[in-house]
């Protein structure tokens, strides 16, 4: 930390609490306790090289492959390469198939990530230990504030919520750790490994089910643990958050867009319609937006598409989505592929311009910055904030008036879609998130007794991302994917059931000269992105976007709209940062920047998956590694 007169320089680097290398840097001035003119920048300081390698290898490859990414979401990687697959190979799982995947999915990663992130990760952000050194204030008043859902989680005061996600000591971090067992067990009775899931195949899923009724069972004796789990999770955070918010004026902390600008994809799709979806590159793209129709028997497709500039819904497609995908280069360590390559397609599979056609101030057509025509160019260099700083790419949207922007996303956004924008979503009632989770009639040892009964969670999704209504996204999240997992549990039972003999899960995927596949999927920290360009059973290309790589994306010029600030674009995470005020109750010389960092946290941020690089040669370097506490920044 640096100082001059009333303005420091505070910098946190590395950011821990985070999967993998992630700085930040930001000017403060001490008396407003606010970022000085838009000076906060974070950046990602690791690399990686999976888009390099995949080139010339089988496409199924790419989802195993790929998964290797993080050892955290590699399921969720997985998951994204998969549909790719299934649309670029001509092949869509059987309904129980369809099913068995999703039941996986929502214990493997969205259980077992938002446990983590929430209570392990996040939380020692709010615990006791943290708020009693550096915010007295806000302890001695949660020592006196009751909580209003004492009956469900068990706390009776905030500072006992805060109590509970002390590190290594605290019940809610303790059982996050027993609980997130217990999700990847679930998944691994279907995918055979977390987190890199082997069993995940184009057209379907690879799951011995010469056993099928021990393996539902199993999955639904953990299932009913974990549904109880999730109404403690959930309580407790809606508790410490109206604390903060009512107390603490806390609401906008960490906001990122003054009116919502994000997007958001499929999750839990309808095994019905999902198996239905053709038998081609084009048929199955041409009508993955069928996807949001009411299937005529089994579980809804959960979550759904949007497209939300500046407050306005743009579009609630797929494909739109798709087509409006671009990313640049400006502010990264690459070189710009786009006037020395040649373009894989300038279409989509049913003929779709991509990026609606338009071309560049410069002449460049906007279709070579679309990722299935993307090349990774390491250009390796010193940091300059003027220029390059930062390993992740700048995933931006262009619509069909030329405005180009970036945006965010993550369970907040995915929840105000279907809350929103989609109202047949199974999850939505009345324009809120309106989730039961049913009554539980035996528990572990280690989760109160009020979590057994039958409970309704409603949850409207504020226009506003900030950090806590990230927070609370996430942990409404959980409430998603029990629905989903139990909706798929029993329709995927009474499939099986009807056939145990020779249960259909999987159909045999083509080896076309030419396709395109692109799979956009909900996943724990947003939309993952992946595309594919398959030339004669070979990745010709391949290139792949974490949420977390448009969420950190550093700020460039490649803005057009009202919404540019002073020309440019600037991503979610720093936004955050520049809108949060620094509310520690020590002086400037000890701050650590934790509103900061629980703004950024709340993103639940994935380093290793954003960014992608190659290096090549021989490279000598002295690496001093510092152990920070977890408490620490």
């Amino acid at each position: 930390m640096s100082s001059n007169q009333n303005q420091i320089k505070l910098v946190v680097d590395p950011v821990t609490r985070v999967a993998g290398h992630l700085g930040l840097t930001a000017s403060v001035n001490t008396d407003t306790r606010q970022v000085i003119n838009d000076d906060a920048y974070t950046y990602v300081t690791m690399f990686r090289g999976f888009e390099v390698f995949l080139r010339g290898r089988e496409p199924p490859d790419a989802v195993h492959i790929t998964s290797r990414s993080c050892g955290v979401c590699g399921a969720a990687h997985a998951n994204a390469s998969v549909r790719a697959n299934d649309m670029a190979l001509g092949a869509v799982p059987y309904p129980l198939g369809q099913s068995l995947r999703n039941m996986a999915y929502a214990m493997t990663d969205m259980i077992y990530d938002h446990s983590i992130i929430l209570n392990v990760l996040e939380g020692p952000d709010f615990s006791a230990q943290v708020i009693q050194q550096y915010y007295p204030t806000w302890w001695a008043t949660a020592q006196q504030t009751k909580a209003e859902y004492t009956d469900i989680h068990g706390f009776s005061t905030i500072a006992d919520i805060m109590t509970a996600l002390n590190p290594f000591s605290g019940s809610l971090w303790v059982n996050a750790v027993k609980a997130q067992i217990l999700a990847r067990e679930a998944g691994v009775l279907i995918y055979g490994r977390h987190s890199h899931p082997p069993m995940l195949i184009p057209g379907g899923i690879g799951t011995d089910l010469s056993v099928g009724e021990s393996l539902f069972s199993e999955y639904m004796y953990r299932l009913t643990s974990l549904t109880a789990w999730v109404k403690v999770i959930i309580s407790s955070w809606m508790d410490l958050a109206n604390f903060l918010i009512e107390n603490f004026d806390y609401e906008l902390q960490g906001l990122t867009y003054e009116n919502p600008t994000y997007i958001s994809s499929y999750g839990y799709e309808s095994p019905v319609l999902y198996s239905e979806l053709g038998e081609s590159d084009s048929e199955i793209y041409g009508n993955y937006d069928n996807l949001s129709q009411n299937a005529s028997e089994g579980p809804q497709s959960i979550f759904r598409p949007a497209i939300v500039r500046n407050g306005e819904l743009l579009s609630k497609s797929f494909i739109d989505l798709n087509v409006g995908q671009l990313e640049f280069v400006n502010s990264s360590y690459y070189r710009d592929w786009a006037k020395i390559t040649s373009p894989f397609s300038e279409t989509d599979p049913i003929g779709n311009k991509l990026a609606w056609g338009l071309t560049a101030e410069d002449g460049t057509p906007l279709y070579m910055y679309h990722p299935w025509n993307k090349t990774t160019i390491p250009n390796p260099q010193g940091q300059n904030f003027m220029d390059k700083y930062s390993w992740d790419a700048e995933p931006r949207l262009v619509w069909k008036d030329g405005t180009i922007w970036a945006y965010e996303t993550g369970p907040w956004a995915r929840l105000h879609a279907v809350a929103h924008f989609h109202p047949s979503s199974p999850i939505v009632k009345n324009g809120k998130i309106h989730i039961t989770l049913p009554a539980i009639n035996s528990i572990p040892s280690w989760l109160p007794s009020g979590s057994m009964p039958e409970w309704t969670v409603e949850w409207d999704p504020p226009n506003h991302s900030t950090t806590l209504s990230r927070i609370l996204g996430r942990a409404v999240d959980m409430a998603a994917a029990i629905f989903a997992a139990w909706d798929n549990l029993q329709y995927g039972l009474e499939v099986f059931m009807k056939n145990q003999t020779s249960p259909k899960t999987s159909r045999p995927w083509k080896q076309p000269s030419f396709s395109l596949g692109v799979g956009q999927y909900e996943v724990p920290r947003g939309t993952s992105r992946h595309w594919m360009v398959n030339k004669n059973y070979s990745i010709a290309n391949y290139q792949y976007q974490a949420p977390t790589t448009a969420n950190v994306s550093p700020r460039d010029n490649n803005c057009q709209g009202s919404w540019c600030i002073n020309g440019q674009a600037i991503g979610p995470f720093e936004m955050s940062v520049i809108n949060t005020k620094v509310m520690e109750e020590v002086p400037p010389s000890q701050w650590v920047g934790y509103d900061f960092l629980r703004a950024i946290r709340s993103f639940d941020p994935c380093l290793v998956c954003a960014a992608h690089f190659e290096i090549k040669g021989k490279v000598n370097r002295t690496l001093d590694h510092v152990i920070t506490p977890v408490c620490n920044s």
